[in-house]
């Protein structure tokens, strides 16, 4: 359902909340179909984006050590993103 969605579990070092949350964030965006909040719909949105928030984060805490890390790297972590997010704040 998500392909966008990269694996957190066995990143080295641990994915970090920015990262659980970025994905928490593409997750409720996919099964919503909603890409820009409104007024209408920010509360919800964002509740739902915290309750995933912190079930990922309880669910990666509670599972054992992987043996090899993922095979992808995480957005967070990809410099062409890194890029394009610290042009995006310079420019705003």
């Amino acid at each position: 359902m998500c392909r966008n969605i990269t694996e957190l579990r066995g990143l080295v070092p641990a994915a970090t909340d920015e990262e659980i949350e970025a994905a928490a964030r593409q997750y409720v965006r996919k099964v919503s179909g909603i890409q820009k909040t409104s007024d209408a719909n920010h509360d919800a949105f964002e509740k739902a984006v915290a309750a995933v928030t912190a079930a990922t984060t309880e669910l990666l805490d509670s599972l054992p050590e992987r043996r090899q890390p993922p095979k992808t790297v995480p957005p967070l972590r990809r410099p062409e993103v890194l890029a394009r997010i610290a042009a995006r704040e310079a420019s705003a």
